[in-house]
């Protein structure tokens, strides 16, 4: 195949050129063609991909080329659209219905920038603000200011008045209840894996969409505690200073899941129990499994938040557990099938011991006594069991005890 020849009205916009402005490393590059048609652009060799918007891919670096295009809302949701496509459309009208101004920013191939609506401005304001008031018309848009809030929070960067306002009359609109599972789903997925993930979480509250999509999250804002044990007292706090912990010990998705689901058992305890929760990590349980049945999370982040939702309380107890407890946590948790997991499980626990004021850097030995406990029960042998003749239920029996008796033989670290 011959080389594809490049449209000349092209230019590199949103991502890219933002980061760049930013000093951060660009990951991939998105290009707008204007004053081309989808015939030329096959004619040049690029490969035309979906049916409903002009985007084709570049056939030696698949980066994407879309046409300059408007649209314009026909129905509710994020679904709602028709899209206009055609050589009349100029750069700065496509530019014009991008979300943020920090995205509707374009580069020209002499390293010009092209920037109608103050995206460089805002940049140096550390500003997130909307572009046109056609930002109201997607609601998957404020799922995007969530995720750039915590994507870019540690520098600095907050959200408009203005913007936070249109975000709040799109949720009491019933916007944000036309979002499908599935999109909530990708944008949370991106948003735990940012260097702030709790901003996710405070954006949407602010702007009410927290109550509409996980309100089994919401309602824990409210909820006291044992001060003696959460000088923070309110569970939502805690909750996000447990995500806050979970993204220093952990770059997975996974364990920041877990920790933030964690305690939602405490927002179903009856007000005259408070401020005790006693039995919440059942219940915490059951809620776990509606969330992630909602937005079809995959298993592996719904197995291990389940696990943490169930087991935090005994992790947390585990130098004062007897030892036939300690491993019935063990089996339980299916640590010696998958200790990788349990290692997630483990991070998870210590970031909710550590989401505390005051709290942070201690210490958590309980995790490295459960890891002990779980190699001296692994290194028990099996075959002098069996040349002993037990088999069946009585060689697990008796394996068990043996095991029991490896965690009774280890240190246990005073209890702080």
């Amino acid at each position: 195949m011959a080389t594809p020849t490049t449209p000349s009205a092209t230019f590199l916009v949103g991502g890219a050129v933002r980061d760049r402005l930013l000093g951060l490393p660009v990951r991939e590059r998105d290009w707008v063609v204007v004053g081309s048609t989808a015939e030329e652009m096959r004619r040049l060799g690029f490969k035309q991909v979906g049916k409903d918007f002009p985007v084709f891919l570049h056939p030696r670096t698949g980066e994407e080329y879309a046409l300059a295009r408007t649209e314009r809302k026909t129905a509710a949701g994020y679904y709602g659209f028709a899209v206009h496509a055609s050589p009349d459309v100029t750069l700065e009208e496509d530019l014009q219905r991008r979300d943020l101004t920090i995205n509707a920013m374009a580069e020209a191939d002499d390293g010009r920038l092209i920037d109608p609506y103050g995206g460089r401005q805002d940049l140096e304001k550390r500003l997130l603000r909307h572009v046109s008031p056609a930002f109201v018309e997607d609601p998957v848009r404020i799922l995007r200011v969530a995720r750039f809030a915590a994507r870019l929070a540690p520098q600095g960067f907050v959200i408009a008045e203005a913007t936070l306002a249109l975000m709040r009359e799109m949720v009491a609109a019933g916007e944000v209840d036309a979002l499908v599972p599935e999109r909530v789903w990708q944008e949370l997925a991106r948003a735990l894996a940012a260097p702030a993930p709790e901003a996710f979480f405070e954006t949407l509250r602010d702007c009410g969409a927290l109550a509409r999509l996980m309100p089994e999250l919401d309602r824990l804002w409210g909820v006291p505690q044992p001060p003696q044990w959460h000088p923070e007292i309110d569970t939502g706090l805690h909750t996000l200073l447990v995500l806050q912990q979970a993204a220093r010990l952990s770059p997975e998705p996974t364990v920041r899941f877990a920790a933030l689901l964690h305690d939602l058992g405490k927002g179903t305890t009856p007000p005259a129990q408070w401020p005790k929760h006693h039995g919440h990590e059942q219940r915490g349980e059951r809620l776990v499994l509606d969330v992630c049945a909602r937005f079809r999370a995959p298993n592996e982040f719904r197995d291990l938040a389940r696990l943490v939702a169930r087991e935090h309380g005994n992790a947390h107890r585990a130098l004062a557990l007897r030892p036939d407890t300690v491993l019935k946590l063990l089996e339980g948790s299916d640590a010696f099938r998958r200790p990788e997991r349990f290692e997630q499980f483990l991070l998870a626990c210590e970031a909710d011991a550590r989401g505390r004021p005051g709290f942070e850097s201690r210490p958590y030995p309980q995790a490295d006594f459960l890891r002990a406990a779980l190699a001296a029960a692994r290194a028990v042998p099996v075959q002098p069991l069996v040349a002993q003749g037990h088999k069946g239920p009585q060689l697990a029996e008796h394996l068990h005890g043996a095991r029991a008796d490896a965690i009774a033989a280890l240190p246990r670290p005073a209890i702080d």
